[in-house]
């Protein structure tokens, strides 16, 4: 009979414990999809700061505030940089009779919106009179 209650026992005791692996690879599952939808909610912030700073550089990147006005110089100075390489890019094209079908395309990242023509200041900018530290 002892034979039998320690079967019994085993038994239960592998009942509880693939119980507690259920419950435990639940909670495990739960927690990797949490953790998906957060990555998810995380692309959606870097989106919406990305929109977000390039509204403000279109309505404010040429007269910035002064916080911002290291990061607007810097992607004023890209722009002016891509323009100067776009514009070397036709010179080489003109001169060895290239046609786009020979160069290499890099394409544009799609979950990134295309935004419009740069303004390439002619003049250096001054800050507005709200903008500047008073002396």
């Amino acid at each position: 009979m002892a034979f039998f209650d320690n079967l019994d026992s085993l038994k239960d005791r592998a009942m509880d414990l693939a119980q507690t692996g259920v419950a435990k690879s639940k909670q495990l599952a739960e927690i990797a999809k949490l953790k998906t939808a957060n990555l998810g909610e995380e692309d959606a912030i870097k989106k919406a700061y990305i929109e977000i700073g390039k509204l403000y550089y279109a309505e404010r990147g040429m007269a910035p505030e002064a916080a911002y006005e290291a990061l607007c110089q810097k992607i004023t100075a890209a722009k002016v940089n891509i323009e100067e390489n776009k514009s070397r890019i036709e010179e080489i094209k003109a001169d060895g009779n290239i046609v786009d079908a020979e160069t290499f395309t890099v394409e544009a990242d799609p979950d990134i919106p295309a935004e419009p023509a740069p303004v390439v200041p002619t003049a250096p900018v001054e800050p507005l009179a709200e903008d500047k530290p008073e002396e």
